[in-house]
């Protein structure tokens, strides 16, 4: 602003006011946006909210630190309880409703630089300010760290998905390499009954007897066995190893489904239909789900999802979601309110 002024000054050959005048005056303006500000935003929140932002300020008994410290701390680890925490965060900020108030009008550049000062400046100096501002800076605080704690909460989601494909692609690859001489032993016992197979000189009547006084019969089912056994289909992405962590899953998924909205787009309908199926199951102990969403069901997972009998296992049906989330969460199939990044 005061380069503005300065250049239109000099453009117009203005001498006065002088250097000293035009900053205080720049000053007295920028004070009286600032109060302005300040005003609308303390008159946002109700008594009710007022009272519980103002809260945040105070140590409760036997605690080290306030709860506006609390808020301030983003997650630093991927894990199951680090998620859990990242989303307690999230709906401790929820829970005060500024998201329903109502900040149209308001320069979203200066909000955002409310809240990043209040993340900045202690709480004890927060404290001393006059009431106005002090409450304009706590609620420019929660708005923005609402949003911003939504999206770290599920960009822990996102990296402990990934983290769970990595250690079951860590696992798969140990196992496969335990059971590489089974399955190469097995392989050449089958591939010797092939080569008398295809020898265009043996005899078709006498061709089992061939083979079997070659290879015992029992040797050769059980080469069939452990090859079924240990040979993986070409688009297998290790999703039997994925189904064995949902020991590890179940502990997060079900806070995942109750406490993240999701909503869709028409590409991303199906699997938000199987996360309100599960939603409505939360807190039973089924392990064979009835009437379950099957079109998120597809390709390598249909063999972990169902048991011999075509029944939907839990197990794998949450893994499969949870596969599919993800990658709904990445495409904007699936998408969260309040949220920027998700």
């Amino acid at each position: 602003m005061f380069d503005f002024a300065t250049a239109w000054l000099l453009q117009n050959k203005v001498l006065l006011p002088g250097a000293t005048t035009l900053v205080r005056l720049v000053s007295e303006i920028r004070e009286r946006a600032n109060q302005r500000l300040w005003k609308k935003l303390a008159a946002l929140p109700d008594s009710w909210q007022t009272a519980r932002v103002t809260e945040l300020l105070d140590i409760p008994e036997g605690e080290r630190i306030s709860p506006l410290e609390q808020l301030k701390k983003g997650p630093v680890t991927v894990s199951g309880p680090a998620f859990t925490e990242a989303l307690e965060r999230y709906i401790r900020l929820r829970n005060l409703e500024f998201s329903r108030l109502n900040f149209t009008g308001l320069p979203a550049i200066q909000l955002r630089n409310l809240a990043r000062y209040a993340g900045m400046a202690s709480v004890k100096y927060i404290a001393r300010m006059p009431e106005q501002r002090k409450l304009a800076i706590l609620t420019a605080f929660v708005k923005a760290q609402e949003i911003t704690a939504l999206d770290e909460a599920v960009d822990v989601l996102d990296m402990l998905i990934l983290d769970i494909t990595r250690e079951a692609k860590k696992t798969g690859q140990k196992k496969r390499l335990r059971t590489l001489k089974d399955l190469d032993r097995a392989a050449l016992l089958l591939a010797r009954a092939c080569t008398l197979l295809l020898d265009d000189l043996a005899d078709d009547a006498e061709l089992r007897q061939a083979i079997f006084s070659c290879i015992p019969k029992n040797r050769l089912a059980e080469s069939v066995s452990k090859v079924n056994e240990l040979a993986r289909p070409q688009n297998n992405n290790f999703h039997d190893e994925m189904v064995e962590q949902y020991g590890r899953v179940k502990r997060f998924l079900p806070a995942v489904l109750r406490d993240l909205h999701f909503r869709a787009a028409p590409a991303g309908e199906h699997t938000l239909t199987a996360i309100h199926y599960l939603v409505e199951l939360n807190g039973s102990k089924k392990r064979i789900l009835d009437d379950a969403p099957e079109h998120i069901i597809t390709g390598p997972w249909k063999r972990l999802v169902y048991d011999a009998e075509g029944r939907i296992q839990r197990a794998g049906y949450s893994l499969c979601l949870l596969e599919r989330l993800q990658d709904a969460l990445r495409r904007r199939d699936i998408w969260l309110e309040n949220s920027d990044r998700w």
